[in-house]
């Protein structure tokens, strides 16, 4: 029903299809398939390198009665997939211009040496959101973060800004997903001169420290919380950050905060 020239209405006339139906779904089938996204989400959590095909597999064992289709668009929903090498995948766009990874073998010595960002899924009790969070690598400090319910460009582009308006950075690192690919994420990153750097297709441990991150802010606060709505998760999110940045020690750091190492308290 996607056509270029024909809007939905004049598709469904001409099938003779009431626009009610079009655009009817099944509650029951959208509850299933929040719960069965908060059980791939915990799994995928604890298993990064689990596939559409295994997912399934493991959801069977489980007890869910679900076929490897409904696991990959549900995945692919998500915005994640396993961690392999693989010859194409979907998240970026061929028009946009990629970079090279530009952190192996670098050695990182002090803040705002590099920063990355990444994108992972939140549950809400009814339905999900996507977050996004800019990360300094030397201090583990976030410097940004923000919510939305689309994986669009945009809220990837106002957490940048938040971060660029704090200070600025030598290399920034994402993965090639189309948020970041495109020319205006692109071009906020260039005219400050920062360099670009992009993990490999499949290597999600090429940000292995934001991966960590999500972990920390998944089985801290995400799993022992249920979010009624954007507002509470907003809130409850913005609570973690503050003692993840202020209060949480790190053992990679010497028992230091990201906010002390960062600042050079």
């Amino acid at each position: 029903m996607n056509h270029a020239c024909l809007s939905v209405a004049r598709q469904c006339d001409l099938l003779n299809l009431s626009r009610s139906t079009f655009y009817y779904q099944s509650c029951r089938d959208e509850r299933y398939n929040y719960y069965l996204m908060r059980l791939i989400d915990e799994e995928y959590t604890r298993h990064p390198f689990l596939g559409y095909r295994r997912m399934t597999e493991w959801l069977r064992r489980h007890g869910e009665k679900v076929n490897p289709k409904r696991i990959a668009g549900l995945m692919q929903r998500m915005g994640i997939q396993g961690i392999h090498p693989r010859r194409k995948t979907t998240l970026g766009k061929s028009t946009h211009k990629k970079y090279p990874y530009l952190l192996k073998n670098l050695t990182i010595h002090r803040p705002n040496q590099v920063w990355s960002a990444d994108i992972t899924y939140i549950r809400m009790l009814r339905g999900f959101m996507y977050l996004v969070a800019i990360m300094d690598w030397y201090s583990r400090y976030v410097l940004s973060w923000q919510l939305s319910s689309t994986p669009d460009h945009q809220f990837c582009l106002n957490a940048l800004k938040a971060a660029l308006s704090l200070n600025c950075v030598e290399i920034f690192n994402t993965d090639q997903g189309c948020q970041f690919t495109c020319e205006e994420f692109q071009s906020c990153l260039i005219t400050q001169g920062i360099r670009i750097s992009m993990d490999g297709r499949g290597r999600v441990f090429d940000n292995i420290f934001i991966e960590r991150l999500w972990r920390s802010v998944k089985y801290e606060e995400v799993y022992l919380n249920e979010y009624w709505d954007p507002r509470e998760a907003r809130m409850r999110l913005d609570r973690y950050f503050n003692y993840y940045n202020e209060s949480r020690p790190h053992q990679s750091l010497e028992y230091r905060t990201p906010r002390e190492v960062y600042y050079g308290n």
